[in-house]
């Protein structure tokens, strides 16, 4: 007797898309229910241009908005306390977050923050733990994001890393979920071509782990596949010329796309990438980037079925695992990905550790085969000399 598939889905929120938009930051600020607005952005991001436009915007509509910009790359707690202290000193009602994956979950957490009288660590995605929150105290959010990889403008969730044991965590509440996002290509076309690299495989991973993902969740499946497709058409192209307006509307798509998507999961790309980047600072899309091939050899007899109904629909040259394989791996070499993690300055010093904190990292659960400390130490290891 067959059952019923059984799930519960959420999906994103309301995005005002195409180039230009910007221009309508106030309106999606005062539509969220916010006037006072703590900007909230990294500091690389501080001092440019597209920063200075996005303030004058709300300052021609009446809105004096304060910038905070103490975020680091790998935001860590300190990050959201310093601009907890920075939204209510300031008289603040709501965060507008601008930038990429870091400075949005940093204003995320610090929106969710405001109002809370719990430690962040209370409300790491572990079960029910979410529900401790006061939900009266989650300031409303704008996100704009400026690259096209994390999708973290869709998520209800943000990142952030403890100091103390050098850790990423996962903290989650549906109220993390911004009012309003406002996707402008436009503001990422000044991305240089190793971000652009870096967080369009970003958005590559979300989207394959997700698909990859064993549990029922068609939606976001279709969702993955698209934006697969996205990615490659779109990723060469906006590497390759950083003005083409088209390619990077597709690609800030595939990268909403592919958050929405990981609702059905991640794996062990992510699972090992957090560990990685919390202890050795690695930019986030180019850790997941180099694991990617050496996890997909570690779940190939998993995922053998769905490869091949994947390469047929990204039309590669060569059907099943090999050819999506091969295509991976050309477009890591194309992008000027680094083969192995001792590229990105690892080494194996750590390695069991990074193994046993992969396997209780929150996205190993995804992974369509189940992610043993021996497993993720095998991956770790491939990963470092290059072996697949």
């Amino acid at each position: 007797m067959t059952t019923s598939p059984t799930a519960n889905w959420s999906y994103p929120t309301s995005i005002r898309f195409g180039a230009g938009r910007i221009s309508e930051l106030a309106r999606a600020a005062k539509s969220a229910g916010f006037s006072r607005p703590l900007f909230v952005t990294d500091p690389g991001l501080a001092g440019l241009p597209i920063t200075a436009a996005a303030m004058d915007v709300l300052k021609r509509e009446g809105m004096e908005a304060q910038l905070f910009s103490d975020v680091q790359p790998n935001p860590v707690s300190a990050n959201v306390a310093a601009g907890v202290e920075a939204y209510k000193a300031g008289g603040h009602d709501g965060v507008i977050a601008f930038g990429g994956g870091s400075a949005l979950d940093a204003g995320k957490c610090i929106a969710f923050m405001t109002g809370q009288t719990r430690p962040i660590w209370d409300f790491e995605d572990v079960g029910d733990w979410w529900k401790r929150a006061d939900p009266d105290g989650i300031a409303p959010i704008v996100a704009v994001p400026t690259t096209a990889g994390t999708g973290s403008e869709v998520g209800r969730a943000g990142v952030i890393s403890n100091e103390e044991t050098h850790t990423k965590k996962v903290i989650f509440h549906p109220l993390m979920l911004p009012k309003v996002v406002i996707c402008d290509p436009e503001l990422t076309v000044g991305m240089p071509p190793a971000i652009t690299a870096g967080t369009g495989m970003d958005a590559l991973a979300h989207c394959l782990e997700a698909y990859c993902a064993p549990s029922y969740h068609p939606m976001s499946e279709g969702i993955a596949l698209e934006g697969m497709r996205l990615v490659k058409e779109a990723l060469p192209r906006a590497y390759a010329d950083g003005t083409d307006i088209e390619a990077r509307a597709h690609m800030m798509s595939a990268a909403a796309m592919g958050a929405t998507a990981f609702q059905k999961g991640l794996g062990a790309i992510h699972s090992l990438s957090h560990p990685v980047g919390a202890i050795y600072n690695t930019h986030h899309g180019l850790t997941n980037a180099v694991f990617m091939p050496y996890v997909l050899m570690q779940n190939r007899a998993a995922i053998e079925a769905k490869m091949g109904r994947l390469s047929a629909f990204l039309e590669l040259p060569k059907p099943g695992f090999d050819g999506f394989l091969d295509w991976v791996m050309e477009m890591r070499s194309n992008l000027a990905i680094p083969h192995t993690l001792a590229e990105l300055g690892l080494n194996s010093d750590k390695a069991d550790l990074i193994a046993e904190m992969a396997v209780v990292d929150p996205t190993a659960g995804g992974n369509p085969v189940e992610l043993t400390v021996e497993g993720a130490r095998a991956i770790f290891d491939a990963a470092m000399s290059g072996t697949l």
